[in-house]
């Protein structure tokens, strides 16, 4: 099944030549705001800090989100068909058997965590199991494999970091202005409050556009699992179906956090009155409607 993913390596590789502009950017914002503020130091704490969290979230990022999920692991004994679904699955698409946790949630949903396929985690919820049938659940852990053989689990944490240390940078200026760092600037004139004001107002808008950067890699990525699952189920119906009836059901989620909202199948905050484009705009899946067009229209 190597020709499931041919082009992996280019989404990749698109996603890298990305983050190098993203961070091309962070360094200049950083520049702005030590220029403006006058104190190397600052931006110096912020990317050593920064570089610590990347260090902790890109080891241990699997290992916090199952915890924020109060999830528990499962075996083939406590849960046999579960495990034999996504054993098959993991053969056809030649990767690593993940770990598989059960969250302890009524709304179906599921996630895959980790930070490569040989370090990768499926989780899905009690009710996830209770209100599909084989085929969907099928349909389900194929949309969470082919996360992990994207390698999209990556590509999530170093949005996370990117966009984490751009909030860093934007919060330590915007404290400087209320630490008397307005003042400071006052002997260079003319320039110097221009340059200050840019690097204020940047400081405002910078942290916004990187969460939108990120919710639009997330949509994007979602879109891709789905159509990679039904090439690797051969069987778009299954995953469809699952998608329906997860968007209908009323249950509400109780473990989703706004922090690990975007690792789940389907957005656990969804909201049936979310169609104007700038709400859309924020959300961290695309709508489940298209979706499922996207998914029937490959079986046609």
């Amino acid at each position: 099944m190597a020709s499931l993913y041919t082009r992996k390596s280019k989404n990749i590789r698109k996603t890298w030549i990305l983050f190098s502009v993203f961070l091309i950017i962070v360094i200049g914002l950083g520049w702005i705001f030590s220029q403006a503020y006058g104190s190397p130091a600052i931006l110096w704490f912020a990317v050593i800090f920064s570089t610590l969290m990347s260090f902790l979230s890109y080891w241990y990022s699997d290992k916090i989100v199952i915890s924020l999920s109060r999830a528990k692991p499962v075996t083939i004994e406590t849960a046999p068909e579960l495990y034999r679904v996504l054993e098959n699955l993991t053969i056809t698409a030649g990767l690593p058997m993940p770990k598989i946790y059960l969250v302890p949630d009524r709304a179906p949903n599921a996630f895959a965590t980790g930070r490569d396929p040989e370090h990768a985690t499926v989780a899905v919820t009690e009710g996830l199991l209770l209100k599909l049938d084989r085929t969907e659940l099928e349909g389900v852990l194929a949309h969470e494999m082919s996360h992990i053989g994207n390698r999209d689990m990556l590509v999530g944490t170093v949005v996370v970091v990117l966009v984490g240390f751009i909030s860093i940078l934007a919060d330590i200026f915007i404290r400087s202005v209320f630490w008397g760092g307005a003042g400071s600037r006052n002997d260079r004139g003319n320039a110097g409050a221009i340059l200050f004001l840019s690097g204020f107002i940047l400081s405002i808008l910078a942290p916004i556009a990187a969460t939108l950067i990120q919710l639009a890699i997330s949509r994007r990525r979602e879109f891709l699992a789905d159509v990679s699952g039904a090439m690797l189920t051969r069987y778009p119906e299954g995953l469809a179906s699952a998608l329906e009836k997860i968007s209908a059901d009323p249950t509400p989620m109780r473990t989703a956090t706004a922090t690990t909202a975007h690792l789940w199948l389907a957005d656990p905050f969804k909201d049936k009155r979310k169609t104007p484009w700038w709400q859309r705009l924020l959300m961290t899946h695309p709508p489940i409607g298209e979706r499922i067009k996207i998914l029937r229209d490959l079986a046609i």
